[in-house]
């Protein structure tokens, strides 16, 4: 059976994906990560007993919700409010002052790693790259996700729609992963 690799948040040690999701390496700066929409919760289990009167006027959640699988499965955090669709950061300029400083911290452990000045140097010239063709243009139309530990020095992970409109992809910054066999 073959390893299996947890990927992490460098800064903050937050599982942000896995291996065995499809990875795309895009501008050697970020990995784009096609998404499902699945369906949680509202199971009804068949215990095979007769629920008396009572237990039946108690009332189980019968309510499902759709989530995205990266999201549920790495229990990545909603940036903002959910409720009203408002997301943490209203602004490029927003974004971008949390952005920069988690580039400084992603660029301090890679040279703590070990990492040659070309490698990085190639880094931050992929992701600012990234962010003007991508990021930048389509600002409005993504959502930003936390790992677990809601970290503020953590990673922020980006949601968007594929062209279709209804496949969800998420944007991960590459040079602040490091994988963990499992």
């Amino acid at each position: 059976m073959a390893d299996t690799c947890t990927i992490q948040d460098i800064v903050t040690g937050d599982e942000i994906i896995s291996d065995t999701y499809n990875l795309i390496e895009k501008e050697d700066a970020v990995y784009e990560v096609d998404c499902k929409k699945v369906t949680r919760g509202g199971e009804n289990f068949d215990i095979g007993a007769n629920p008396s009167a009572e237990e039946a006027d108690e009332g189980v959640d019968e309510g499902s919700k759709q989530v995205i699988d990266v999201v549920d499965g790495f229990r990545l955090q909603f940036l903002g409010d959910e409720a009203s669709g408002t997301r943490a950061f209203g602004t490029k300029k927003d974004y971008m002052g949390q952005l920069k400083a988690y580039m400084k911290k992603v660029v301090a452990k890679l040279k703590e790693g070990g990492a040659d000045e070309d490698k990085i140097k190639a880094f931050q010239t992929g992701a600012q790259n990234y962010y003007t063709k991508h990021i930048a243009p389509n600002f409005k139309d993504f959502d930003f996700y936390t790992g677990e530990s809601m970290d503020p020095e953590g990673m922020v992970v980006l949601l968007n729609y594929r062209e279709d409109g209804i496949t969800p992809y998420m944007t991960i910054w590459k040079g602040g992963l490091t994988e963990m066999k499992v």
